[in-house]
Order: structure tokens, then sequence, then C-alpha cells
């Protein structure tokens, strides 16, 4: 007898219907476990997280503006760009976080410079209507003109009797004529810097005799008289250059300093024509071609640097550095003016 072994493992012969229709519900099931899977992981791969809206804005000068809603949305409301007009020309600043004038300059770097004037002030609260003008102010030369006072010079005369007077030249003003760098903010005047300063015209002297002949009673005999006497009182007279009146506060301090301290009325007479011929007493007149500076023209002016710091401005420094510059140069500020005299300058 031959014998029989019965298997473990049916085939797939052996199958019934039943076992058939669970294996392809089960393979069913796996593939769309695996599919689904598939599916997900591609979706997960391809998809990238999208970016949140950020506010966009364009400028009223852009050509391309249209609609700011998602702007407005984004900032509640809040300004987003503001005007500035800046001596008539317009600039549009943009941001998001404007509360007043200051911070739209802020954030258009705009430095305010000295004399600006800001309308509105810069704690003024702002919004898109706002239009913020600046007016800066902006620096020209102007030319004016000024008088020079003329002085009046008293001269002793033996042609004339004792206390009386006669006026020999009627006096003239002078006009100083002065460029100036001005700095203005609309019609206001922020500053003002004389950047030359000339006599255009200079003043001519008031000059006034004054009689200093004594009358005599007429002898009983007659005497012989001296031809020459009366040519040498007149000589005498036009030797003097006279007493000069002190015409404004800086002349009354010239004439007081110099008669305390050793001077003459003659010495002033002098100091008031160089002076006056020179730059009108303008402190900080300045020739334009040589650069000469201040009341009696010192060229370089910072030569007068050795009588004081202040010597660009102090009318005081300039007239003791004056002084002693005519002693050092001439011997004397007589011996200054007689060479101006003679050559129209010293």
């Amino acid at each position: 007898m031959s014998a029989h072994h019965k298997s473990n493992n049916p085939t797939l012969r052996s199958l019934s219907k039943r076992q058939w229709m669970r294996i392809a519900a089960a393979a069913a099931g796996v593939g769309l476990v695996v599919t689904g899977g598939l599916a997900t992981r591609s979706i997960y791969a391809d998809a990238k997280p999208e970016a949140a809206p950020q506010p966009t804005a364009y400028s009223v000068s852009d050509s391309h503006a249209a609609s700011r809603g998602n702007a407005r949305e984004a900032l509640d409301g809040e300004a987003t760009y503001v005007n500035v007009s800046i001596n008539g020309k317009t600039r549009t600043v943009l941001g998001t976080n404007f509360t007043d004038v200051k911070s739209v300059l802020d954030a258009g770097d705009i430095t305010l410079e000295s004399g600006d004037t800001v309308k509105p002030d810069l704690r003024t609260p702002v919004d898109e209507s706002t239009t913020i003008e600046i007016t800066r102010a902006g620096a020209k030369m102007e030319t004016e003109e000024s008088k020079i006072p003329f002085n009046t010079v008293k001269k002793e005369t033996a042609d004339l009797p004792k206390g009386t007077e006669k006026v020999q030249t009627e006096g003239q003003e002078g006009i100083l004529e002065k460029t100036n760098l001005v700095t203005r903010s609309g019609d206001k005047v922020i500053s003002s810097n004389t950047f030359t300063s000339y006599v255009k015209k200079a003043p001519v002297e008031k000059v006034i005799l004054v009689g200093t002949a004594v009358q005599q009673a007429q002898p009983s005999t007659t005497q012989k008289t001296d031809g020459n006497a009366s040519s040498n009182n007149d000589a005498a007279a036009s030797s003097s250059i006279g007493t000069t009146v002190p015409v404004g506060d800086m002349q009354q301090w010239a004439h007081d300093y110099l008669l305390a301290n050793g001077g003459s009325e003659a010495d002033f007479t002098a100091t008031v024509y160089i002076i006056s011929h020179e730059s009108g007493w303008s402190v900080t007149a300045t020739n334009a071609s040589s650069g000469a500076y201040g009341l009696a023209q010192a060229l370089p002016g910072s030569k007068m640097a050795s009588h004081g710091a202040d010597w660009a401005t102090n009318y005081q420094t300039q007239l003791k550095w004056f002084w002693d510059y005519c002693k050092g140069r001439y011997g004397s500020i007589q011996g200054a003016y007689a060479f101006w005299q003679a050559n129209h300058w010293y």
C-alpha cells in the first residue's frame, strides 16, 4: 500500500470562492491605505506656507496708484503718507506710525535748520489731508546805503572879531554802501552779515571859523603895522586842522580817551577825518578787493588782534590799534592825517 501525505498549505487552486473574496477585499484595503498615504504625502510636500498679506501703499505721485484698501485695513485707518512742502516744493513722506508733524519729518529724514518755520507746529497730529509747510530761510546778497553824518570842525581865525563865528563850508552827509548776506524766513530777517562795504561818498565837514581878533582903540598917531601880520594869522589858521565836535557814541569815546591819554583836540579831528573817509565809522567795513577791514581798514584785519581778541567787533579795540599804527608809521596821528591829505590813503 502506498502511503498518502496531506499538505497544510493549500494552493491557490484549492481556495474556495469565499476565501478568494476575502483576499481581494484585504488587497483592496491595503491599496487604499497606500494610495491615501502617497496622496497625503504629495499634498504636504507640494504645499508652501502662504505669506501673510503685507500692507502696501503707493505714493500719490506714482502713475500706477490705484486702491490702497489693504493698506488702510492693515493700518486701522492710520495715515500712511503726508505731504511736506519745502519752499513751495512738495514731497510725499510714506510711513506706518505717523502721530504728529515731528514723526513725519523724522520718517522723511527732514532736518530742520536754524531759522526754519514749520506749519503746523511739530506736535500737531497729522492725517492724509495734512500738508506740512516748511519755509527754509535762504541767504542772498542785498545792497543797502546808509548815511555817514558829517562832523563840525571849528577853526580859529584872526580875520574875525573874537566871539564871532562864520560858516566857511556847509556840511554834507556821506554815503556808506553795504552788501549784506541776508537770511530771511518769509518777510522776517533772521540774520544779516556785512559782506562788503565802502564809502561811496565821503562826508563833507562843516567848517566854522571862530574869530580871535581883539578890537583895539585907534592910536592918536599913525603907527606902522606889519604887513605880514595878517598873512601870518592866515597861515596859522590854515595850518590848524581845527577842533571837531564829536558825533555819536564812538566819536565821543574816542574824543574822551584821547584827551585823557595825552592826545589833543587836533589828534581827535585827524582821527575823525581819516576814519570817516576810510570806513564811515562802520566797525565791520570790508573792502571787497583788498580785504581791508574795520574802522581803520587794517590789512589784514587780523593785525588788530594785537590789541584785543575782540578786534572784529569792538570799535575801542580797533581805534586803539589805529592810534598806535599812526604813531608807529607816521610819528603821530596828525602825521597820518597829513599823509592822507597828500595821498588820499595812509
